[in-house]
């Protein structure tokens, strides 16, 4: 059996990219470790949170919640600070975890590695999937740190930009939206690139359609961000199963093909 550690940047970062990968590894009887670069202060803070310190203690509640459904038996933190969008006031906190000197995380990281012995590392996509400062850190710092522990399991956790246009035509053909109301999945992200990567570049499609009541029930444990009226709330299951049923990732060196894989193959 392999121990899968999931590095990730924000609380509930874990449930939305790969909640059913790590229930699933949890299933087969892989070990799973979450760790969390902040402490999200800076997501949708809710009334009665008064400000970003407790906004963070509540996410931190919240993930724990998460790792009980996804079956996650290990949760750490690096305990950087949530460095917010591109351009936001608190890319300057000194925490920041855009700030961190990537050795100086990545050492950090590395430490976690070789306490579990970690057989393999996920980390994002080289723009962070859609841009964002901290995301961008998580791959830097996954790589370095795997570098310094030898492991060389490493699998970018990303978006399927030409499956997310498939969804929204499908969705423009059904009248589910309207032509021009939808999001731009060719236009730029928070870094003025697209979101995610292009199918072509991927290399392992996880199947995760039996896990899709963890992932949702995971999702849902985030409930200062994931609220009632959330566009994944409102969703009927069909449309969820076609959202969330496939997890993909990239792994250097990897062939593009076949792409429907598991990561401990």
């Amino acid at each position: 059996m392999g121990v899968l550690v999931a590095f990730h940047a924000h609380p509930d970062d874990e449930s939305i990219s790969s909640g059913g990968t790590l229930a699933r590894a949890v299933s087969e009887g892989h070990t799973v470790v979450l760790v969390v670069a902040t402490g999200g202060e800076h997501g949708e803070r809710p009334a009665g949170v008064a400000d970003a310190e407790a906004l963070a203690a509540v996410r931190r509640r919240e993930t724990q919640e998460s790792c009980a459904v996804l079956g996650i038996q290990h949760l750490e933190w690096l305990g950087y600070h949530d460095s917010g969008m591109t351009g936001w006031p608190q890319n300057s906190h000194q925490r920041a975890f855009m700030n961190a000197p990537v050795e100086e995380a990545a050492e950090k990281l590395a430490a976690i590695l070789k306490k579990y012995g970690a057989t393999v590392l996920t980390t994002y996509d080289w723009h962070g999937n859609y841009g964002h400062p901290d995301h961008i850190s998580v791959h830097k710092v996954g790589y370095r740190a795997a570098e310094i522990a030898g492991v060389s399991e490493v699998y970018e956790a990303t978006m399927n930009r030409d499956s997310f246009r498939r969804m929204q035509e499908m969705a423009r053909g059904s009248g589910e939206i309207a032509e021009g109301d939808d999001f731009d999945v060719d236009g730029p992200a928070d870094d003025g690139n697209p979101m995610g990567m292009p199918e072509n570049e991927l290399t392992h499609r996880i199947d995760v359609s039996g896990y899709l009541e963890q992932k949702r029930e995971s999702l849902f444990k985030h409930a200062s961000q994931i609220t009632d009226s959330s566009f994944v709330s409102k969703m009927p299951p069909e449309v969820f199963a076609l959202a969330f049923g496939t997890e993909w990732f990239l792994k250097r060196g990897a062939p593009v093909e076949p792409k429907q894989e598991w990561i401990f193959s």
